[in-house]
């Protein structure tokens, strides 16, 4: 291909650089770019339209992504990008952004640089979330058509991005003719109706099982399971032709060119009870890698890792341990021992791969269901940087919520609405994209400036995280390397990976004071490969100096 042919020009240049003896030293601004630098790397340019090239990442060790081992971007589609004008994001919205999130050039630092695309429910339903499927063969009118869908993979594959979607099976709408047609062979007392068992339930005289929520059929004294909601009643898995059903639609998608999906609730598939949930998992992902052997599934196990490790010889799961405001990432971004992290990622790493030889990480900071990360993590006090340092120059497949990039916000508060956390992204460009109904976050709390407003300015999160991703591609061993996390002191840590015979070091300094580190102690490195933070970094024989709320990748 072209692109690896340039690729290996680039690199090759790169390497006559360093075989000249260069090391890296010079102060560093706040975007993490070196303001004086006499190794392989440069400085921020802008282009024709102002915006950020980024063309100080050391590039030597590039590398495209064929793998699942990707930088994941989740986009709530309401509130993404509208295209038509109607105020609800859309498909046509997400396409017509394809060159923020990826240009389909890993060297151009013109876009944000994800390699994957995670959409929140984009099926007929009557919500604006919709987890709850009314129709899981057609598109929501509000997002678009089929053809919008076939069109925004067709683009995504064309630029080495893989794209999943959301599946939510645990439930569906109380709309989805699969119900109606229960509803009504219930009420006609016809067992031998294909549907009189599609949904969990019990009838009068029968013990209520515990724990559940049941409503009244109505015009009948059967009474169903919907433990989240009237409107979403849950699905027999007990029922074989549920299973084939659920199979169907996965196996739609996937021949439409679907990557793979992320499974609500999963372990909610037999709610209260782990195990058999679990087993289901196995079941359901042996029959979708027959389909596609390498499919991209993660599963939304909101619970401890000693849940999760239950439902892992199926399939990955996110971390919740390290997410959110109580997590091990803001913990430590606010100048925590990273050495308690790197230890923690470590001993969760191999508790995984012990379970699945396949298995990976999936952290975090926010998502649809939590309140932004930027509302505890400030981006002014540089923390914000720091969380997106530790969790994205990390082993496994991060996940970035949309808006994250900017510093977007939004939480609950003192409203019980999920609507809060899922605001509209802020495209300073005049896109028509609202908030979702039921909002009632006060827009004076929100961030003040937008995608427009940062897209030029070297100093914004927005293009600390293009040359965030950058540098994680640019050193693959950082997310497919074995793993061993460092034992250093004054709260500084970090770890080594090794992938393919090539081992990388990547240090954290969360603290507010410069540390200095003696690299024998540490192995073989001998040089910086990159950094990135809010201080400089630089290295004088062995004594590696790093400077206030900044990482070092080292060689």
């Amino acid at each position: 291909m072209l692109r690896n042919r340039l690729l290996k020009i680039c690199a090759f240049s790169l390497v006559l650089l360093l075989l000249a003896g260069c090391t890296a030293t010079g102060a560093e601004d706040s975007t993490g770019t070196a303001s004086s630098q006499t190794d392989t790397t440069g400085k921020y340019q802008l282009s024709e339209s102002g915006e950020a090239i980024i063309s100080d990442v050391n590039l030597t060790y590039l590398t495209e992504t064929d793998d699942n081992y990707r930088v994941f971007y989740e986009i709530f589609v309401g509130s993404f990008s509208d295209s038509d004008g109607d105020g609800i994001g859309d498909l046509r919205g997400i396409i017509n952004r394809m060159d923020y999130l990826n240009d389909g050039d890993p060297t151009s630092g013109l876009s944000l640089g994800v390699e994957g695309i995670w959409l929140t429910p984009i099926f007929k339903s009557p919500s604006y979330h919709k987890y709850d499927v009314a129709d899981y063969y057609e598109i929501d009118p509000d997002f678009g058509t089929m053809e919008d869908l076939q069109e925004l993979i067709d683009l995504c594959h064309e630029r080495g991005v893989k794209i999943i979607i959301d599946l939510p099976i645990n439930h569906t709408s109380s709309q989805n003719t699969m119900f109606t047609s229960f509803v009504l062979a219930h009420r006609n007392g016809d067992t031998t109706d294909p549907y009189y068992d599609y949904y969990s339930y019990y009838s009068a005289g029968e013990t209520a099982p515990a724990g559940k929520t049941f409503s009244q059929i109505t015009g009948t004294t059967d009474y169903y399971e919907c433990n989240f909601s009237g409107d979403m009643p849950e699905l027999n898995f007990d029922n074989e032709a549920v299973r084939q059903e659920v199979l169907d639609i996965a196996e739609y998608y996937l021949d439409m060119g679907i990557d793979g999906f992320r499974f609500d609730a999963a372990k909610y598939i037999y709610y209260g009870d782990n195990a058999q949930s679990a087993e289901f998992w196995v079941w359901y992902m042996e029959e979708l890698k027959a389909i596609n052997p390498d499919i991209y599934a993660v599963a939304e196990v909101w619970d401890s890792d000693s849940i999760t490790d239950i439902y892992y010889p199926a399939l990955n799961c996110f971390n919740f341990t390290t997410s959110q405001s109580s997590g091990l990432i803001a913990e430590t971004a606010k100048a925590g021992d990273v050495n308690r992290y790197t230890a923690y990622v470590e001993d969760y790493v191999n508790s995984i791969l012990a379970l699945n030889d396949t298995a990976m990480m999936l952290p975090f900071i926010a998502n649809h269901d939590t309140d932004r990360a930027a509302g505890f993590l400030t981006v002014a006090s540089g923390q914000m940087k720091m969380a997106a340092n530790l969790y994205i120059l990390n082993t496994g497949s991060p996940f970035i919520y949309y808006g994250e990039e900017i510093g977007l916000r939004g939480s609950r508060g003192g409203a019980s609405t999920d609507a809060n956390r899922r605001l509209a992204m802020l495209w300073g460009d005049g896109d028509t994209v609202a908030d979702p109904e039921g909002t009632t976050y006060d827009s004076s709390n929100q961030v003040d400036s937008s995608v427009a407003e940062q897209l030029g300015a070297g100093d914004q999160l927005y293009n600390y995280y293009k040359r965030l991703i950058m540098i994680r591609q640019a050193n693959p061993e950082i997310a497919r390397g074995e793993y061993h996390a460092l034992s250093l002191d004054d709260k500084m840590g970090g770890f080594t990976a090794t992938w393919q015979g090539s081992t990388v070091c990547v240090l954290h300094n969360t603290t507010t004071r410069t540390i200095t580190v003696d690299l024998s102690e540490l192995g073989d490195f001998t040089y910086i490969a990159d950094y990135i933070g809010l201080s400089d970094v630089t290295l004088e024989g062995t004594t590696l100096t790093v400077g206030a709320q900044t990482s070092v990748i080292l060689r």
